[in-house]
């Protein structure tokens, strides 16, 4: 935190000036970079060990982002709740915070790695049901490892958040470059020079988790750090802490979660449009990853910083930095998306797609570059800034709702029944931002977001 002379605000002492800001964005923008960028440099490599692997893969990758979904959840909850108590001057609260958010990810990722070992071929079955037995077999394999990883991604996602509620996310920034190069790094080696197929993409993402894990809990241990756990860490729960986490985390969970499970059932849907429809929505996928990184980056800063002037009790600060946090992200989105869309048919010749693919991915790539430049901050990034009031379940309520009724029931509609194809797919998904956006920024304007945690 820092003082700010600007005469212009509408408040004494702000919380945050234009230097700290800049600290918290910039690592979250190159680590969202890195996230997309290293992603596919990953398949790149997966892809090497044969269509086998690459589908096992794929199939459990799936399940994974669900799983990751649930970490994420309760991180936020934690790290909501510790830039509360940091805001308001309690730091032994907000370390006991981080405390109880790191026994609760840990138990969590330990229960779900236990389940996954023993239910490893009837989740599988039951979830893809007669798929090749080739496939199946990778998949197997794959799950069998990286399940063993839980626990660590859990712990990475927790200590992250943790940092970044004390606005500090060089650190996690760093760890995440680390664990990206191990990943990539142990790839071209098991899979490129000793050929170990699905166990060789398998083996670094392990290895790279539990690095990434261990580098975050020595980092949140160190007892100088405004939130930190405790020099000799004591076990036991403390169930209002963990109340008040889950208060923030499970409607941010199944928020989450539902909204991967209704991408699932859109892509299951663009799968019978036919060979080009299901390529151009991978590249559109793709790209369109791109076109959200600033608004996404942004939208973690958030819970950092509203999360902390609300704890100071600092309603008008809260409710200001939201505002030029969003305008951060209108800019940045603008400019990229402006740019993007101008590159979209040099861009999308790398992709050597045929020509029906070619004109359907040049369509959802501009469709999604222009709206989503006006819809997608206020839809995906306020909400952020809504939980940190501890709006959760408003948010929750809005966004399972509306992904229910326009993602889903418009894309069958669009799609469909009215012939669209792919098309009317992304044009159900700019509906479903339409809602979201009204909503939040009605919520927003209320005042009605702030709750007293």
């Amino acid at each position: 935190m820092a003082n700010n002379r600007q005469l212009s605000l509408p408040f004494s002492n702000p919380m945050f000036d234009t230097a700290a800001l800049k600290r918290l964005i910039i690592p979250l923008i190159i680590e969202q970079i890195l996230a997309v960028t290293v992603g596919m440099a990953d398949i790149m490599m997966v892809s090497q060990a044969g269509q086998y692997a690459t589908s096992g893969v794929s199939l459990v990758d799936t399940i994974s982002v669900l799983l990751i979904q649930v970490f994420s959840a309760l991180a936020t909850g934690g790290a909501v709740i510790s830039s509360h108590y940091l805001g308001k001057g309690r730091e032994a609260d907000a370390c006991r915070a981080a405390n109880q958010l790191v026994l609760s990810v840990g138990a969590m990722g330990i229960f779900i790695m236990v389940l996954s070992l023993l239910g490893n071929q009837w989740i599988l079955s039951a979830i893809y049901g007669h798929v090749d037995t080739n496939v199946m077999n990778a998949a197997e394999t794959y799950f069998y490892i990286t399940a063993c990883s839980y626990p660590f991604l859990a712990l990475y996602n927790g200590c992250a958040a943790l940092c970044r509620s004390m606005g500090d996310s060089k650190i996690s920034m760093k760890t995440s470059i680390l664990m990206n190069v191990i990943n990539v790094t142990g790839n071209a080696i098991l899979v490129l020079i000793f050929h170990l197929g699905v166990v060789g993409v398998a083996i670094p993402t392990l290895i790279s988790r539990i690095v990434a894990a261990g580098v975050m809990i020595f980092v949140i241990h160190n007892q100088t750090r405004p939130i930190h756990i405790d020099a000799h860490f004591r076990l036991g729960f403390d169930w209002k802490l963990i109340k008040e986490i889950l208060g923030i985390g499970i409607p941010t969970g199944l928020d989450g979660s539902l909204f991967q499970i209704g991408k699932l059932l859109v892509a299951s849907l663009v799968s019978t449009f036919g060979t080009a429809s299901i390529a151009a929505n991978a590249v559109g996928n793709t790209l369109a990853s791109f076109e959200v990184i600033p608004g996404s980056a942004i939208g973690l800063a958030m819970i950092t910083v509203v999360g902390q002037t609300l704890g100071a009790n600092e309603t008008k600060q809260a409710q200001y930095y939201t505002k030029k946090l969003m305008q951060i992200i209108y800019i940045s989105m603008g400019l990229l998306n402006l740019i993007l869309v101008f590159l979209c048919d040099p861009i999308l010749t790398l992709y050597n797609l045929e020509p029906d693919a070619f004109a359907m991915a040049r369509f959802v790539v501009l469709l999604h570059g222009i709206c989503g430049a006006f819809l997608w901050p206020i839809a995906f990034a306020l909400p952020n800034a809504l939980r940190s009031g501890g709006d959760a379940r408003f948010i929750m309520i809005v966004s399972i709702a509306s992904m229910w009724t326009f993602r889903i029931g418009f894309s069958y509609l669009l799609g469909q029944f009215f012939g669209l194809g792919l098309a009317g797919v992304w044009i159900a998904m700019v509906i479903d931002w339409v809602c979201r956006s009204s909503f939040f920024l009605w919520r927003f304007k209320s005042g009605k977001w702030i709750h007293k945690l």
